[in-house]
């Protein structure tokens, strides 16, 4: 029953700031860390496993230190998004390789059993470079967890991954997680981290944005304002009408032509506008949202 404890950590390149003052604590469960490209994602991951010092700030598992403790490394797993890089060797002997490293005394039980839990043991003696992406996955997980670690960092684990071969790495995040393992996996897809995320940490531009169960964190989402684009046969009237709408926060008139509004409660909005358009003699064209990117929504998170 490990747990990671994050404090007022910072990392920075020069002038360019990866991530800047994140504090957040991972325990036992299956932990979500949600963000678009480019939020520090990664760079957080390589800190907390102890491959990067932090330019400020602190990191401990379980009180001690993580990094320059290479004892850490006995408690700890890292899947990292990179491929691999041995294609000549066959599965077992990649995870054999790291159970060896590991210095665990029956390398080869440990690898065997490593395998068989990501269930590769018939395509153990073959080349990764014949697997698939679902299995080089695998493969990778099975190193990772080739010493039994009670702590594993996941770095954007589905990618390129076919639904088949997603549905069952998530089941086996699922599996180690309700076995009282501290699982932290990395993901800028909503939904991946939904299916089977207990707790979620979301990360924007480097900062920590927000914390919690995630219902909570999806209810902040849909929440939000949203921004609308509206293209009608007289846009100056409807929009003089829309703003005495408290369902709406803001109005634009477009260089191009339409309407851009921001809509506070949607479904009020949603039956008072065709109401309005009626009552004024508009006709509507066009109706649909202009800032559902993931980035909008994270944006939204890091200003509340």
């Amino acid at each position: 029953m490990s747990v990671l404890e994050i404090e007022k950590v910072s990392r920075w390149y020069g002038n360019v700031v990866a991530v800047n003052d994140v504090s957040m604590s991972i325990g036992p469960g299956v932990t979500g860390l949600l963000g678009p490209n480019g939020a520090g994602k990664t760079t957080l991951l390589a800190m907390m496993s102890g491959f990067m010092a932090p330019s400020s700030g602190s990191l401990s598992l379980d009180g001690k230190p993580v990094w320059h403790n290479t004892s850490t490394y006995k408690t700890l797993g890292l899947v990292p998004e990179r491929e691999i890089s041995f294609g000549y060797l066959t599965g077992r002997q990649f995870v054999l390789a790291k159970a060896e490293l590991h210095g665990l005394k029956d390398a080869g039980a440990a690898a065997d059993r490593a395998l068989a839990f990501v269930e590769l043991t018939d395509a153990a003696n073959r080349n990764i470079s014949t697997y698939s992406k679902g299995m080089r996955q695998r493969a990778k997980l099975a190193a990772g967890l080739v010493h039994d670690p009670s702590v594993l960092l996941l770095d954007e684990p589905f990618n390129g991954v076919d639904p088949r071969q997603r549905l069952h790495l998530m089941g086996l995040l699922t599996r180690m997680g309700s076995q009282g393992r501290t699982v932290l996996f990395s993901s800028h897809i909503l939904e991946e981290v939904e299916e089977i995320a207990r707790q979620v940490e979301v990360m924007v531009a480097g900062r920590h944005a927000a914390s919690g169960d995630f219902g909570a964190i999806r209810r902040l989402m849909t929440e939000r304002p949203t921004q609308y684009l509206i293209r009608s046969s007289a846009d100056r009237t409807l929009a003089s009408a829309l703003l005495a709408l408290t369902s709406v926060q803001g109005i634009n008139l477009e260089p191009r032509g339409g309407i851009s509004v921001q809509v506070v409660d949607f479904g009020a909005f949603a039956t008072q506008l065709p109401r309005l358009a009626k009552e004024h003699n508009v006709s509507l064209h066009e109706f649909a949202p202009s800032d559902e990117s993931l980035e909008s929504v994270f944006n939204y998170l890091v200003s509340t």
